[in-house]
C-alpha cells in the first residue's frame, strides 16, 4: 500500500503529531526518515524490508555502508542516510561524558566495544585508541585504510594525534576481513615499530587487537609486546 493510499489520520507523519513520536512503530519510524519509496515499492514496503534484514531494530547500530546492498528501492543515497542516523544516535547515545569514562585495560572488553567498527568491511581498516594516563578513552581514530604495511601506517600521524589530545598512551585495532585473525608478518613489524618509537616519544602501544566478525587477537594477552622491547 503507498502512503497515499493509506487514511491520511494513520500515515507516519500525522500519527507523529497525532500521538507523538514514542508512540510510532518501528516501521513508521523507518518510514518518516526514508521519506519516499522507490518506482514500484513504497516506503512502507522498504522500511519493511530493511527490519527484515537487521531482523532487530538493535542491530541497525551495526550497519555499514553495503548492509543494504541487494533490497531494491535502497540505492547509495538511502544507505548514506541510514548509514549517518545510525552514527548520530550512537554519539547521542554514546555521549562524550560516557566515551570518556571507558577504562580499557581489557582486550575482551575493547574487542567488544568496537567490533561494530569493522562489520562487512571488504578492507583492513586500523584504528587508534587514546588513552590518558589511567587508560580511560580519550579518543578513537581511523587513521589507515587498505593493506596493513609497515611502509603505509605513518608513524607521524599515530603520534600527531596523541600529542593533539594529549594521550599517554595508545592501542592500535585493525581488522582481517578473511577472518583469520593471527597476525601476518607486516602486523608484527607495524606493531614492533610503533612500540619501539612509542618508547622514546613516552607515548607507550599496550596493545595491538586484531579483529574479525567473531573473533579477536590480542597482541598483548598472547605475550607479543614485551620482546619487542628487548630485541
Amino acid at each position: 500500500m503507498l502512503i497515499k493510499e493509506i487514511p491520511e489520520s494513520e500515515r507516519p507523519r500525522e500519527r507523529l503529531l497525532k500521538y507523538g513520536v514514542k508512540n510510532l512503530s518501528n516501521e513508521e519510524l523507518l518510514s518518516i526518515i526514508l521519506k519516499t519509496g522507490s518506482k514500484g515499492i513504497s516506503v512502507k514496503e522498504l522500511a519493511i524490508n530493511i527490519l527484515k534484514k537487521v531482523q532487530k531494530i538493535e542491530n541497525l547500530k551495526d550497519i555499514n555502508i553495503h548492509t543494504f546492498d541487494g533490497i531494491k528501492g535502497i540505492g547509495a543515497v538511502k544507505s548514506q542516510e541510514l548509514l549517518v542516523i545510525s552514527e548520530l544516535g550512537r554519539r547521542i547515545y554514546l555521549n562524550e561524558e560516557t566515551l570518556t569514562k571507558k577504562q580499557y585495560i581489557n582486550p575482551k572488553f575493547i574487542y567488544k566495544d568496537n567490533k561494530y567498527l569493522f562489520y562487512g568491511l571488504k578492507q583492513e581498516q586500523f584504528y587508534v585508541m587514546y588513552l590518558d594516563n589511567k587508560k580511560n578513552l580519550i579518543e578513537r581514530k581511523l587513521l589507515f585504510m587498505g593493506t596493513i604495511d609497515r611502509s603505509l601506517i605513518h608513524p607521524r600521524e599515530v603520534f600527531k594525534n596523541a600529542y593533539l589530545c594529549n594521550a599517554s598512551a595508545f592501542i592500535c585495532m585493525h581488522n582481517h576481513p578473511s577472518g583469520d585473525v593471527i597476525p601476518s608478518e607486516a602486523d608484527l613489524k607495524v606493531t614492533k615499530m610503533l612500540m619501539e618509537i612509542g618508547r622514546i616519544q613516552g607515548i607507550d602501544l599496550l596493545d595491538h587487537i586484531i579483529v574479525s566478525d567473531k573473533n579477536y587477537f590480542s597482541f598483548y594477552e598472547n605475550n607479543l609486546m614485551e620482546p619487542y622491547v628487548k630485541n
